[in-house]
């Protein structure tokens, strides 16, 4: 049987390359290609820039609350069409459907919709400077790109559209290589909802696409949604002719747990914040200070509810709740961190092993791994591994453990479970990170801005500065009262 092959989508419709080059996607859940994508060429990424001009032109003419009608009719594509999309994004990503079905498009049609609303309340001001006034104006930026991410394809996407577009900007979007299909069915959803062609086109391929996106000289802004590393590749790229950045890149984040928890709520933080998403979310709380206290408590629990609870399999099936690994390569890398964790001291609670489940027997599955007895010099605890991996860590002293916590180039999430609400606040002002939580782990309302400290991102998604970090501000000076001229 003959696997569909994809086209990238340009001005309202799908568009040949001229190499004929292809890349294949394959289901991480059966290690089978379920269909391919045609890279982006030379003639693509030129059709797309001129696509991009043109849709410009008519978008940004329109009144914000005629974007605003056309966003909100796209958020109702995508909530009317939830169940279809959340299957792509299965067979994409190898994550649960009982997962995709509630959060990935749902969220997304969330940030749509909330942009949607804030997009005819954009206003500049005005100030009288002697006899005469200026007042300013929020204009769009033009032409950007957005560059995503494999673990929610779809949802990423729509957070970079969202705030682009309600600005009345135009959007090139590059999906990741790895999961490719929802963008394209996102596009395909703006124009049915009466979106101008050439507003949000989607361009395919790795990372040389990505390199062009960062380096043209028409396109001003680039978002970009992965690694540390690749992040800084991109923000060298964008540099060479001053493009805007927003970075959203990884994370080690620190979870840390009173001796006056509830501690069921604080295994419960731990388990989603580890094995959501099989581990493959940036924000995960993957290193977890346990206070020495409640410590016995806590790991019991967290054991026995690990090996009762999670059930491994086909993704597709509605009781499975972890699911399998973005691909192979992924995977080994993933149980290479394991088996450092080994060598390097740690104790190996549960987990540390692949799995082969009867429903998907070839698929990428990790089991969800717990270390004891870490320390802050070991490798699992210092490095993102974005697989299902939690290294636990004991302490005593409020101070000891904020700086423990902080002991990291990345910022990105952090978490704390206290009842005592005075000492709750008090250690998240200390804490080094962009999101944080307090009782509570991973939740991202489109109205809360997300974005890291140090290596772990520059900007913000989602919240009203993220409509602004899509627009510039011109000054316009009126003179009211006659020049004075020395000449």
């Amino acid at each position: 049987m003959t696997t569909p092959v994809y086209q990238n989508f340009i001005h309202g419709q799908f568009v040949p390359n001229q190499s004929k080059e292809t890349f294949a996607v394959k289901n991480p859940a059966t290690d089978e290609v379920i269909y391919h994508v045609e890279v982006a060429d030379e003639s693509i990424q030129e059709k797309a820039i001129a696509s991009a001009r043109e849709g410009f032109t008519a978008w940004s003419a329109m009144a914000p609350i005629e974007r605003s009608r056309i966003l909100n009719k796209a958020v109702y594509l995508l909530r009317e069409r939830n169940d279809e999309l959340a299957k792509i994004e299965v067979l994409d990503t190898g994550k649960p459907i009982q997962e995709a079905d509630c959060v990935d498009i749902q969220t997304g049609a969330d940030v749509i919709e909330y942009f949607a609303g804030l997009a005819p309340t954009q206003v500049g001001t005005q100030q009288p400077v002697a006899n005469d006034f200026f007042y300013t104006r929020k204009e769009p930026l033009g032409i950007c790109a957005g560059i995503g991410a494999w673990n929610y394809p779809l949802q990423i996407a729509c957070w970079k559209s969202g705030p682009a577009l309600a600005a009345g900007n135009v959007l090139i979007f590059k999906p990741s290589e790895e999961t490719p299909l929802g963008a394209i069915k996102l596009a395909e959803i703006f124009i049915e909802a009466g979106m101008p062609a050439g507003v949000f086109n989607v361009v395919q391929g790795a990372a040389e696409v990505g390199q062009w996106l960062t380096t043209h000289t028409e396109i001003e802004k680039v978002s970009f949604t992965g690694e540390v590393g690749t992040g800084k590749k991109v923000m060298q790229s964008a540099a060479s002719n001053l493009k805007d950045v927003t970075m959203e890149l990884g994370g080690k984040s620190p979870l840390i747990v009173f001796d006056d928890a509830d501690i069921t709520e604080a295994v419960s933080a731990a388990m989603l914040g580890n094995f959501y998403t099989q581990g493959e979310i940036c924000t995960n709380c993957t290193r977890v200070y346990v206070h020495k206290s409640v410590y016995t408590q806590f790991i019991n629990q967290l054991k026995a509810r690990t090996e009762a609870n999670i059930i491994a399999g086909d993704p597709l099936d509605p009781n499975v709740n972890l699911g399998a690994l973005i691909s192979k390569k992924h995977q080994d890398l993933v149980l290479g961190y394991i088996e450092k964790g080994k060598a390097e001291g740690a104790t190996l609670l549960t987990g540390g092993h692949a799995l082969s489940p009867e429903s998907a027997p070839n698929g990428y599955f990790v089991a969800p791994t717990i270390f004891t007895d870490c320390t802050e010099d070991m490798t699992i605890v210092k490095e993102e591994i974005f697989g299902p991996v939690m290294s636990v860590l004991v302490f005593e002293d409020e101070a000891d453990v904020i700086a423990r916590a902080n002991n990291t180039e990345l910022g990105l999430g952090a978490g704390v479970f206290s009842q005592n609400i005075q000492r709750a606040h008090r250690v998240i002002h200390q804490l080094k990170a962009g999101i944080c939580w307090i009782n509570s782990y991973g939740n991202s309302p489109a109205e809360m801005p997300v974005g890291g400290y140090k290596q772990s991102g520059i900007g913000r998604e989602n919240g009203i500065e993220t409509l602004n970090s899509y627009t510039q501000t011109k000054s316009v000076y009126v003179g009211m009262s006659q020049i004075e001229s020395p000449f």
